[in-house]
């Protein structure tokens, strides 16, 4: 199913292409103390001295390296922490699956609930679809979500 090439789409396979470089960096793990403490020890660099290079007091570095290790650090935070070590804040969302493959998914769910709904009733009055014509209502669905408004496709109610 290709659907038309909209501003959407478009932008969908220029950020499953941008992000391609970042989904086995998307598997490493974080070190269990954090980044920031992973590499100021790797440096040999104590905290009082990246608080020196920060400009900040080194209870304040403890803290950072204790946000970091239980996430309620900041980005403009571990950005500057980064430029102290001498490294670049790398900051992505990296879907789990392409944008294109959700996209198609969501369209595929949402005419599968529309088909349970209306495939149920008709059961009931004895007018089933055969499943050749339930495959090809739900393809023809499918494409009717996708060609229209991208936004349509995830609205809570299926």
């Amino acid at each position: 199913m290709i659907n038309r090439l909209t501003p959407e789409t478009l932008a969908r396979r220029h950020l499953d292409q941008a992000l391609a470089p970042f989904r086995a960096a998307a598997d490493q793990a974080r070190p269990p103390r954090g980044w920031v403490r992973a590499i100021r020890d790797a440096l040999g660099m104590t905290s009082r001295q990246l608080a020196a290079r920060m400009g900040l007091s080194q209870p304040t570095i403890i803290a950072l390296e204790k946000g970091e290790e239980a996430e309620t650090v900041s980005l403009k935070t571990l950005r500057l922490a980064a430029e102290a070590l001498d490294c670049r804040l790398v900051y992505a969302l990296v879907p789990k699956a392409s944008l294109e493959d959700a996209v198609q998914e969501r369209a595929r769910a949402l005419a599968d609930a529309y088909l349970a709904r209306i495939h149920h009733t008709m059961r009931l009055e004895d007018q089933a679809l055969r499943e050749d014509a339930l495959a090809s209502e739900r393809a023809r669905l499918t494409q009717s979500f996708l060609e229209g408004r991208a936004s349509r496709l995830w609205e809570e109610s299926e």
